[in-house]
């Protein structure tokens, strides 16, 4: 799994606009009041969302099934497996944890018959698909904001994938404020 922040903006937006609901325009001052709110939920937190980052991350597809869940305030571009799965031989480093020799023996067959059977393609195609490992790797941009990233800290701070664990890290290793996120674990990362 590689997890890199490609780019983040709009703190100093989303301080400022706190700004208005307390009549505060010294920006030093919202800074603090940022820190006081971020972890209090019912809309007191609300100006994470405002805070958006682009993070490009290549993880197994059985990992991608459990970040699916989180499609509000989320968008993805991801290699697209039509036209990325056949463009080479399979080997291990296309996945996650070793595969099957057999299996990736197997799906390489069927990616050369893909390959030299113009009128059966698609079938060659579904068997390619029906046949892939949950390791495989695939890469997507993916657009989010802390409010997000919020939530999926606290939701999965203890799940059984380890890639859970290593996305948060490297989430709150690479984001500009990661104090806004970890304010309501203090410094300790229960996810350790």
């Amino acid at each position: 799994m590689k997890v890199i922040i490609k780019n983040e903006s709009g703190y100093n937006q989303a301080v400022e606009g706190i700004g208005f609901s307390y009549g505060i325009d010294d920006f030093e001052r919202l800074k603090g009041v940022a820190y006081k709110l971020c972890d209090k939920d019912g809309g007191h937190n609300k100006f994470l969302e405002s805070i958006q980052v682009w993070i490009e991350i290549t993880a197994a597809r059985y990992w991608w099934q459990e970040f699916d869940t989180y499609r509000v305030g989320t968008t993805k571009q991801s290699e697209s497996t039509i036209h990325t799965i056949a463009k080479k031989p399979l080997t291990q480093e296309d996945f996650e944890h070793a595969a099957l020799p057999d299996s990736i023996d197997h799906l390489n067959r069927l990616i050369k018959q893909y390959n030299k059977d113009g009128p059966n393609k698609k079938v060659w195609f579904n068997q390619i698909k029906a046949n892939l490992p949950e390791g495989y790797l695939q890469k997507r941009m993916v657009c989010t904001n802390y409010k997000v990233l919020s939530n999926m800290i606290a939701q999965r701070k203890n799940h059984v994938l380890t890639e859970w664990h290593y996305f948060i890290e490297e989430v709150l290793n690479q984001i500009e404020h990661p104090e806004l996120l970890l304010k309501r674990y203090g410094e300790e990362r229960p996810w350790k």
